[in-house]
């Protein structure tokens, strides 16, 4: 398998990079180095940190220099409950079956017949479970296990990652169907809500589309290869302004973040808060959208703090 992926990586250089710096021994390289040489590869420009103009290259002056040790709590998605609980209130966080520090302390036998589980300190784990009687646990395990030994500061150098514990947590599954309900992701710029990001049919046939706050979809391309402008807009979530508000409120104190929503039976439920999307390594195909989301991050220091 690492053979595998040595030869993949040696097809493209740009591949190349990114499975060096996954080695262990990459792990050597300061934050600031690996973030430029990581850049350069991903976005095809060198990594501007004294000047930051875009939203990419501003994500990585953040991961350097906007190191506030609340932000461990927030990424960590056990902890970040009480965060919202008390900023919100608990009515919007995703029904709480479990939290496990090891795979043994998991009682399947106690859990209903559908859940999810997932880590609570990387992006993009999650094993969703509509039918126990299905579970290969032996697979299962394997997952859990590679899951608990991931640090994944090291991946991105996404500094707040890096002091997260490790532990596994267990959620009702509140979607209507057997799939992962549509996912709304709000983008908060210096505490106030610009653009929605939605989500569907993430685990089989992926599609990402982006509104404003008027819900006016807008053909921005962004880690997809298209923005499939031209199929139909998803329907306006009932409760979207309230989204927004609860978004801004959680997002005080930050120079940017993304919160995320599921919106299921007409009720509003968090899912995570996110610093650094897609760690700042996500390219758009326009340069130009990427340069107008790094305007609306404010990073004078001296002159205002986040909002």
């Amino acid at each position: 398998m690492v053979l595998q992926k040595m030869l993949r990586a040696f097809d493209n250089p740009n591949k190349l990079v990114y499975y060096l710096l996954g080695l262990r021994v990459a792990r050597i390289i300061p934050d600031k180095t690996l973030l430029k040489i990581k850049y350069k590869a991903a976005i095809g420009r060198k990594l501007n940190l004294e000047n930051p103009k875009s939203f990419n290259e501003k994500l990585q002056w953040l991961k350097l220099n906007d190191r506030k040790p609340e932000y461990c709590k927030m990424v960590d998605k056990y902890e970040v409950r009480k965060f919202v609980a008390a900023t919100i209130g608990e009515e919007y966080l995703v029904p709480l079956l479990g939290v496990y520090d090891s795979y043994a302390e998991i009682d399947f036998a106690g859990l209903p017949n559908r859940f999810v589980l997932k880590p609570n300190h990387t992006s993009g784990d999650v094993f969703l479970c509509t039918d126990k009687s299905a579970i290969d646990y032996g697979e299962l395990e394997k997952m859990v296990k590679k899951w608990l030994k991931k640090n994944y500061y090291w991946l991105h150098r996404e500094w707040p990652y890096k002091y997260v514990k490790p532990k596994i947590i267990c959620e009702q599954f509140i979607s209507t169907n057997d799939a992962s309900p549509d996912d709304y992701k709000v983008l908060c710029f210096n505490g106030s809500a610009k653009l929605i990001q939605v989500h569907s049919d993430r685990f089989h046939n992926h599609r990402q589309d982006i509104y404003d706050l008027n819900w006016n979809r807008i053909d921005m391309a962004w880690g997809f290869e298209t923005s499939d402008y031209l199929a139909p807009a998803d329907k306006k979530p009932e409760q979207l302004e309230k989204m927004l508000a609860l978004s801004e409120r959680l997002a005080q104190n930050t120079y940017q973040v993304r919160i995320d929503w599921y919106h299921v039976d007409g009720n509003l439920y968090f899912g995570e808060m996110t610093f650094f999307d897609g760690a700042g390594f996500t390219a758009f195909a326009n340069e130009a959208d990427d340069d107008l989301l790094g305007s609306w991050i404010n990073l004078n220091l001296k002159q205002q703090e986040p909002k």
